[in-house]
């Protein structure tokens, strides 16, 4: 009986890592139909075939707040099977398609949104949707950035000052503005288009951020930096099969030339 313990523990252990140094998978969606409108979309059933799949292999969905303080050693403990699931730009569909099953499966969701676009754009929700999608518990809403910027693109045309002003906009700008909105404190930031680099991480760091990430397609880990923690974006050409790929950590152990790169 010790020897079975004791291999289950090892089984454990090499798997999700040691007790804080768990890689845990954290997942990207933007937006959510009963079709396919664009490559950024998944169906709404396929999003609850992936809820279905994580609930009956034993997987449970964490806070990402629970995730990042769990690297930095903050939280001790995670339940053996950690999986975080974050949204992009804060589209509509969050509201009427996926927070319903949001809510019959009682798992915490992470918005990451651009206050530009909230109550303005016609593709994004509202102030007020937000704050009750809040109410319910099971969302948080954190920082895209202020207007969904290509920083590479801005860096080229701007003078290095001017650069300094906009990135600064970008960062505390949007911290500062979606904690007044929503009435709490703004601690994580999602690079746009996944764009980030040392003078971007710095900026983030100064701005009061107390992680970013990324969409690099790989497990989060204590050893990478907490500005540049990665994710794995989910679009609408991938089947649970490869949705199983990324939760189960077997693309994140693929060499970088056969790992898939995905665009947006």
């Amino acid at each position: 009986m010790l020897r079975l313990v004791l291999l289950s523990l090892f089984f454990i252990s090499s798997v999700w890592g040691a007790p804080g140094n768990a890689k845990i998978p954290v997942l990207c969606y933007h937006r959510f139909g009963p079709e396919v409108s664009d490559s950024m979309t998944i169906k709404t059933v396929a999003f609850a075939e992936q809820l279905a799949w994580l609930k009956s292999n034993g997987y449970t969905v964490i806070p990402l707040d629970t995730a990042m303080r769990y690297l930095k050693g903050e939280v001790k403990t995670l339940p053996a099977k950690p999986v975080v699931i974050t949204v992009d730009d804060g589209h509509k569909s969050v509201y009427s398609d996926m927070a319903p099953l949001v809510k019959k499966y009682k798992i915490p969701v992470t918005l990451f949104v651009y206050p530009s676009a909230i109550s303005n754009a016609a593709y994004a929700m509202s102030w007020e949707q937000l704050r009750e999608l809040e109410s319910t518990k099971f969302f948080r809403v954190e920082s895209h950035t202020y207007w969904h910027p290509n920083f590479n693109h801005e860096k080229k045309k701007l003078s290095p000052t001017e650069y300094d002003k906009f990135v600064d906009k970008q960062l505390g700008g949007a911290k500062k503005k979606l904690e007044e909105r929503m009435g709490h404190e703004v601690k994580y930031l999602a690079w746009v288009f996944g764009i980030y680099d040392d003078e971007l991480e710095r900026k983030a760091s100064q701005a009061g951020y107390a992680a970013a990430l990324t969409i690099d397609r790989a497990h989060t880990a204590a050893g990478k930096k907490m500005t540049s923690q990665p994710r794995y974006m989910i679009v609408s050409k991938h089947d649970i099969r490869a949705f199983e790929r990324m939760v189960n950590g077997t693309e994140d152990r693929m060499p970088a030339s056969k790992k898939e790169v995905i665009r947006y």
